[in-house]
């Protein structure tokens, strides 16, 4: 059951969200920080110093902050599992020859907090032999149902066509933030209201490059990569980030890999939900089946059918869209209560 202090959120008046949303965090009651206001001059300086705009600036240190969380939850996720997870090998042609030429996979070699795909997939083995981007989709999905003991617990995955993936993308680079409600049964809120209960996510997109172009070609000569931009999307509580910014543990990473882009015109999609031993506080959204983890199987799904209904802006999509913009056009004018009207919360 949920805490009246992790769900002051959702029955505080939408000055609240406004307030988050113009960068103000709130530390108490009647106590406010205005962080542009504190660090302007610092932040000018740093921008006289490096030649760049105030803005670039700020642009940097949130993705600097933003690559601080993920190295984190990183490390803290392999500490839990305790564990190097086996690559999923792709299925061998029956004549194939021990002696064959083998694949050339160019190894990643930045700074990157993303786990590289090649120690998920073997992508030697999906290369060396022919595989449709359908046989990729049912490889993806059963080997990431067959995680925790078989139950598939902590990871969420799809394979998304490339075209799909590239309109999200040209959406996210102008709107990277956005929230996302969650529904919590039998919470307890102050002044016993039976009202619906919320609780709200922050939404973060990050980008990482393009991972170089696979080929079969041994010979082949390293050239520019076209395949689109790998990007991360972090879900963490709105609540726990207000109160601890970069030190907020994110609960649900999701990862578009692009490396099959330009191969098989796929980016696949992988969601892994934080062990609960990795965040700083219990769970609201604990799965029952063990409380291994800080979200539900089904909270992870909603948040990430919301990441889509958000950024996937086609016919009919014109009013989450427009919330979308308010949130970060005019945050004066978003309103938490239209943002519920235009959530599915049946994941």
């Amino acid at each position: 059951m949920l805490s009246r202090k992790a769900l002051s959120f959702v029955s505080s008046s939408r000055a609240s969200l406004r307030s988050f949303s113009l960068g103000v965090v709130t530390r108490n009651a009647g106590q406010q920080v205005s962080f542009e206001e504190k660090y302007a001059e610092k932040l000018q300086q740093r921008a006289h110093q490096q030649g760049k705009s105030v803005e670039q600036i700020r642009a940097e240190l949130k993705e600097q902050e933003r690559q601080r969380r993920l190295q984190r939850i990183k490390e803290e996720s392999g500490k839990s599992s305790g564990t190097m997870e086996t690559p999923l090998r792709g299925k061998s042609s029956p004549d194939a020859s021990s002696g064959a030429p083998k694949v050339s996979i160019a190894a990643r070699k930045d700074s990157s907090p993303v786990k590289p795909l090649s120690s998920i997939f073997n992508l030697d083995k999906i290369l060396e032999t022919p595989h449709s981007p359908e046989q990729i989709s049912v490889l993806w999905r059963a080997y990431h149902a067959s995680r925790s003991g078989g139950t598939g617990r902590g990871y969420i995955c799809a394979a998304l066509p490339v075209e799909t993936y590239q309109q999200m993308v040209d959406v996210a680079t102008k709107y990277p933030r956005f929230v996302i409600p969650v529904p919590r049964e039998n919470a307890q809120i102050e002044g016993g209201s039976k009202e619906p209960a919320y609780e709200f996510y922050l939404m973060e997109w990050g980008f990482h490059g393009s991972p170089p172009e696979q080929s079969t070609d041994i010979f082949a000569q390293p050239k520019l990569s076209s395949n689109p931009q790998t990007s991360t999307v972090l879900f963490t509580p709105l609540q726990e980030y207000k109160q601890r910014t970069s030190f907020a543990t994110p609960y649900l990473v999701v990862t578009h890999y692009t490396d099959l882009a330009k191969t098989h015109g796929l980016v696949l999609l992988r969601g892994e939900v934080t062990p609960s031993t990795a965040a700083s506080s219990p769970s609201v959204g604990a799965d029952n089946g063990g409380g291994r983890f800080m979200l539900s199987q089904q909270d992870a799904q909603l948040l990430a059918i919301h990441l889509q209904r958000f950024y996937l802006w086609n016919e009919g999509s014109e009013h989450r869209a427009a919330l979308l913009k308010d949130f970060h056009e005019t945050p004066a004018e978003f309103k938490w209560e239209d943002l519920l009207k235009h959530t599915d919360f049946v994941a």
